[in-house]
Order: C-alpha cells, then sequence, then structure tokens
C-alpha cells in the first residue's frame, strides 16, 4: 500500500517545485509511474482475502480493482488536461494538478481503508477537491449552481451515515472491517432499525446516484472541466458502490424486506435515464444519464446480495469507469475545437477526423455492452441475478438494454454521421496526445477481456 501511497504523496512537492517548462511532462511521467507500479497489488499471494500493510490499510480482491483504476486515471487526467489549463498563470496550474493529486491520495485511502470511519473521512475529504475543481475550472455560469447541488446533495445524505456508523460503534465495540465480518449478526427488528439500515445506505445511494437522488450528478458532470468529469464518472461513483458492498454484509435481516423499494426505483431508473439520454441535445448531457442507468444496474446488483450480484457490479463498475471516461475524453475534444457542446452543431466528424470516429465508435459500442467487453459480462452477471431474484425483472433490465444500445448509436451517429456543415471544415486537427489519451482507456478494456478475473472480486 504505502509503495503507491508515499509516491502519490511525493507528487505534491514536484508539482510546486518543478521548473514551469517540465511541469506537465514530469508530473506524467510520474503518475503513470506510480500507475504501472500500483499494477503490482493484481498479482495476489494472500489466501486470506485480505492482505494487509497496517491495521488500517489493506487490500482484498474487492478494493484492489478500484484502486488500480484510481492510479490509472490520473496520468490520464493531467494528459486531457493540459490543453485547457496550459494558457493560465503557472501557479494556477499547478493548483489543478495539485487537486487531481490530492483527489487520488484520498481515494488510495478510501479504498485501502480497513476502519469503515477512516472510510467515511476520506469518502467526504474528496468532495473538497472535487467541489473546487468544478467551481473555479468550469466552463460556464452554471458551475456554482452545480457546486452547490454536488456539496449539499451529498452532505445531506452521509450525515445519516455518521450517525449511523457511531450507532454501531457503540452496539459493537469495533467498526474495523476485518473484524466486523466475524462478529455476532445483529438482531434488527425495530423501527429505529429500519431508520439506521436507511441511514447505511442512503449516503451511497446518493452518491451512485440512484434515481431520484440523481439530479447533483448530470449538473455536476457538464460544468465541470474535462478531468473533473473524468474522475467523477470513473472513481467517485464507484465510491457509493464500494461503500455499499461493504456495508451490505451487516444489515442482513432487514435487507430482505427493505432492499425492495431500491431495487424498484434502480431498475425503473435504467429505464427513465436511458430514454431521458434520447431526448438530449447537449453531448455531456447525454453521457452523465447514461452513468446513472450504468449505475442502476450497479444498485440492482448489490442489493440482491449475491455472489453473482457482487461481481456483475465491480466488473461493471470497473468496465464504465474507463468507458465512460474516455466518452467525456472525446466529448472535450470535439468541445475544444467546435466551442459548442450541442450534437447538431458539430455533426459529420467523421469526415474531417476520420481515427477520432474509430474512437468514438469503439467508446460507444464498449457502452452499449457489445460482446465480449467486460461491459457485456458484467449486465449479463446483474441481468441473470436480478432474474433468479425475480423473473419480473427481466422486462425493465431487457427494455434498459435495448435503450441503452439506442442511445449509444443515436450519440455516434449525431455527432460523427451525416453531412458536415461549411463551419466546421477549418477545424485544427487532432494531437498525438489525444490519440494516447484515449488508447489508454481503451486499451485496458479490451485487454480485460482476456483476463476477467482480475477484477471479479474473488480470490483468484
Amino acid at each position: 500500500m504505502l509503495k503507491v501511497l508515499i509516491p502519490t504523496i511525493m507528487l505534491f512537492p514536484t508539482i510546486w517545485l518543478s521548473s514551469p517548462k517540465w511541469l506537465w511532462s514530469l508530473t506524467t511521467a510520474y503518475s503513470l509511474l506510480i500507475a504501472l507500479t500500483s499494477m503490482s497489488w493484481l498479482c495476489w499471494t494472500s489466501e486470506t482475502g485480505w492482505s494487509t500493510s497496517s491495521l488500517y490499510m489493506a487490500t482484498d480482491p474487492l478494493s484492489t480493482p478500484l484502486l488500480v483504476l484510481t492510479c490509472w486515471l490520473l496520468p490520464l487526467m493531467i494528459l486531457a488536461s493540459q490543453n485547457h489549463i496550459n494558457p493560465e498563470p503557472i501557479n494556477r496550474q499547478r493548483l489543478y494538478i495539485t487537486l487531481l493529486v490530492s483527489l487520488q491520495t484520498f481515494l488510495i485511502m478510501a479504498f485501502g481503508a480497513t476502519e469503515i470511519i477512516m472510510f467515511y473521512i476520506m469518502f467526504e475529504a474528496t468532495l473538497i477537491p472535487t467541489l473546487i475543481i468544478i467551481t473555479r475550472w468550469g466552463n460556464q455560469t452554471e458551475r456554482l449552481n452545480a457546486g452547490t447541488y454536488f456539496l449539499f446533495y451529498t452532505l445531506a445524505g452521509s450525515l445519516p451515515l455518521l450517525v449511523a456508523l457511531l450507532l454501531l460503534q457503540h452496539s459493537t465495540g469495533t467498526l474495523s472491517m476485518l473484524i466486523l465480518q466475524y462478529s455476532q449478526p445483529l438482531a434488527l427488528y425495530s423501527w429505529g432499525h429500519m431508520f439506521w439500515w436507511a441511514g447505511c445506505l442512503i449516503a451511497f445511494l446518493v452518491k451512485m446516484p440512484l434515481y431520484g437522488v440523481h439530479l447533483w450528478l448530470p449538473k455536476a458532470h457538464v460544468e465541470a472541466p474535462v478531468a473533473g468529469s473524468m474522475i467523477l464518472a470513473a472513481v467517485l461513483l464507484k465510491l457509493g458502490g464500494y461503500g455499499m458492498m461493504r456495508v451490505m454484509v451487516m444489515l442482513d435481516p432487514l435487507s430482505k424486506e427493505l432492499a425492495y423499494p431500491f431495487i424498484i426505483l434502480a431498475l425503473w431508473g435504467i429505464i427513465m435515464t436511458g430514454s431521458i439520454c434520447l431526448r438530449q441535445t447537449d453531448l455531456k448531457s447525454l453521457i452523465a444519464y447514461s452513468s446513472v442507468s450504468h449505475m442502476g444496474l450497479v444498485a440492482g446488483g448489490i442489493l440482491i446480495q449475491t455472489p453473482w450480484g457482487f461481481t456483475g457490479a465491480i466488473i461493471l463498475m470497473i468496465a464504465h469507469g474507463l468507458v465512460s471516461s474516455a466518452l467525456f475524453c472525446l466529448a472535450n475534444t470535439a468541445y475544444e475545437r467546435t466551442h459548442s457542446r450541442t450534437m447538431i452543431l458539430a455533426r459529420g466528424l467523421q469526415m474531417i477526423f476520420p481515427l477520432t470516429a474509430a474512437w468514438w465508435f469503439i467508446a460507444n459500442l464498449a457502452n452499449l455492452a457489445l460482446p465480449p467487453l467486460p461491459n457485456l459480462m458484467g449486465e449479463l452477471t446483474i441481468i441473470s441475478t436480478l432474474f433468479n431474484w425475480s423473473p419480473w425483472t427481466i422486462l425493465l433490465t431487457g427494455i434498459g438494454t435495448l435503450i441503452t444500445a439506442g442511445y449509444s448509436l443515436y450519440l455516434f451517429l449525431m455527432s460523427q454521421r451525416g453531412p458536415t456543415p461549411p463551419h466546421i471544415t477549418g477545424l485544427p486537427p487532432f494531437h498525438t496526445r489525444e490519440h494516447l489519451l484515449l488508447a489508454l482507456h481503451l486499451i485496458p478494456v479490451i485487454l480485460l477481456v482476456t483476463k476477467p478475473e482480475l477484477m471479479w472480486g474473488w480470490c483468484f
């Protein structure tokens, strides 16, 4: 754990002491080195499930894929942000990269924490850098409104969780994940226990986000700069799913009855947000709503509480993290050239940027879960576990899958095909940096097809 955490912390002096000329290349190279080092977590030697470096930090097959994803995204975010942050004064550039690195530090400590209260503190700490990135570097005046939504939704959801965790500490005497799984199951029957159950889960459901409490997400995504959108889509939404997986273990007797409304909301959300996607004109807004739709499937898989549900959820989280981040990068490259996110104004791009159209095509096919990509593996696992729980769910998940295919193809056709308008023909060409950025997103997705056991959350 420390072999990644200490170099990440040492990035802070590197950012502030390196010469302005070398700032971007140094931080990119250094963070890529950290990402490659983090791959060593995937070589699993422990037989117990946990591999601990101390009492407070440990990895297990559930958190390892998410930790590696977190480390992998930092160099990609720095690469993606280079173009639109470069004209700013050097100290602002340094501050921007510092915020990205502090996000990675908090996320490593959140996913690696064995104490639930430490996970909670890091879960909340990620709010601060994300809020500053959205409200300071967002593109439009709406960004302050988006930041307010983001802050208050997340805080309102997580305060009951803090109270619930303090009550759990009081009744069991520990909040360590290593010990809690062996403690006596709680006898939960009263109304108070039902509120406690809801308190434990609502914070994570808001973060995921569940349909109904999802309104902060499209706002935050649309207003955030590209790195903000990437980290939000790829890792911060996964904090909610990861937290649910950790907490569901303790909530058992009540989950059988109380999970129904949340599963129904999640499944209904898949169809509703998919339908909203079909009506979008804004490129980033469409990708943001598609994230809500995928996370609804993840929430359903986790709430069923079967090994297949958990496996499908974590596979879909990792695959969605890489693919939606790639889509936001593509949306940003189009925005930097056309200065508009409206799809109708930027159609027919395939004629002038053929290689980029190929990236769009691969990313959209991955988003609609084309076989044999890991997105399909995650979706099929969740759909089959939901079908096993209740055959009626196949109606909702089936329609959801159809709509997903519909809006993914709509996104591709609207932005790439069709006649090229005359105002677009003089756009500057794509850089090698942008092609490298997309290759680093999509090649891992394709490679994971060959070795999916790296991310399915069992001891391998």
